[in-house]
């Protein structure tokens, strides 16, 4: 089984139908697992990965392990020409979990991430840096301006954000344009199939208000605009393949539970499993679209990937949404 590669559009990129989110890397799964992980996902012709300063603070002895173990995977194979790192910084403190400046989207603040993570990763330059939250006390203006330093610098290649609102996205790449600077070239919302009962949890367990999820309104803009879509927590933490555990529960409401039995009577019609309808159903949309998987389970890994395989017409994508 082969993915398919897409170029991002506003880069020179090609990258696979799925990133791999190694967030694990490094602290849960080290070692001959994680190289393990790395070949397969690579095996199938998968080349894009999705990591973070802050992974993975929150579980002992990972704070950095993320970013490190993808660079011993690096190693290892030898293949940095081969594949697209994309990293995240300008995390905000998370109570004693991630202990940071009160503003972390300084130039201060945010080189210093860049430098920390390039040499965890021990890359010379990051194919697409992510803000990882947004800072509405900033203008654009401002933090178009400091991450063009740094690609000026040659230290990042594109640029992205994570959890900011399309209005913030559209004001940010109109300031780009008018000044002639890159803007953000994809956007991180968690999104999937499934109906969230509230905001996304955070590393802590409790709502997290500053991490977003796709809304109708920014679906909409997304159809008109085609702006890229790199969705996490994709398969709301299983959710839909029949997960209770406490973060899938996170789903559990009447609009999801239906959504979660057609998925189950799709997947019987087209012989394959309620996950890979999920993910076939993101994949499904007539806009750019490339979902994170989190798994560290080999199997889970193989079978998510299967889902490039699986093409939804727009009639089966809305059916799967309202029935």
């Amino acid at each position: 089984m082969q993915l398919k590669r897409h170029v991002l559009p506003g880069t020179d990129l090609k990258v696979s139908s799925f990133c791999y989110g190694v967030m694990k890397f490094g602290s849960v799964v080290k070692g001959s697992e994680m190289l393990e992980l790395y070949r397969q996902y690579c095996a199938a012709e998968g080349n894009f990965f999705d990591t973070a300063h802050s992974y993975a603070c929150w579980i002992k002895d990972g704070d950095g392990a993320s970013e490190r173990g993808l660079g011993e995977c690096l190693r290892k194979f030898g293949n940095r020409s081969d594949v697209v790192i994309l990293t995240k910084g300008g995390h905000p403190r998370q109570g004693d979990i991630y202990i940071r400046p009160d503003d972390c989207m300084t130039m201060e603040v945010i080189s210093a991430d860049i430098t920390e993570s390039l040499d965890r990763l021990q890359i010379d330059s990051i194919d697409i840096y992510m803000l990882h939250r947004d800072d509405i006390l900033h203008p654009v203006s401002e933090i178009i301006e400091m991450l063009n330093e740094e690609i000026r610098r040659g230290r990042i290649r594109y640029i992205g954000a994570s959890n900011w609102s399309t209005e913030r996205l559209r004001a940010a790449n109109t300031y780009a344009a008018e000044k002639g600077l890159q803007g953000f070239v994809v956007s991180s919302p968690q999104w999937n199939l499934a109906q969230p009962n509230h905001s996304p949890i955070g590393w802590d367990g409790e709502y997290d208000a500053t991490a977003l999820m796709m809304k109708d309104e920014d679906l909409a803009w997304h159809k008109v605009s085609k702006f890229p879509v790199m969705p996490w927590t994709p398969s709301a933490y299983g959710y839909l393949a029949g997960s209770m555990s406490s973060n899938a529960l996170s789903f559990d409401n009447s609009v999801s539970q239906e959504r979660r039995v057609r998925a189950r009577q799709l997947a019987s019609e087209l012989r394959c499993t309620p996950n890979q309808i999920a993910l076939a159903f993101l994949l499904a949309h007539d806009f750019p679209v490339f979902p994170i998987l989190g798994t560290m389970n080999l199997e889970h890994l193989n079978e998510s990937l299967g889902a490039d395989q699986i093409s939804l017409t727009a009639e089966q994508r809305e059916w799967l949404l309202s029935g």
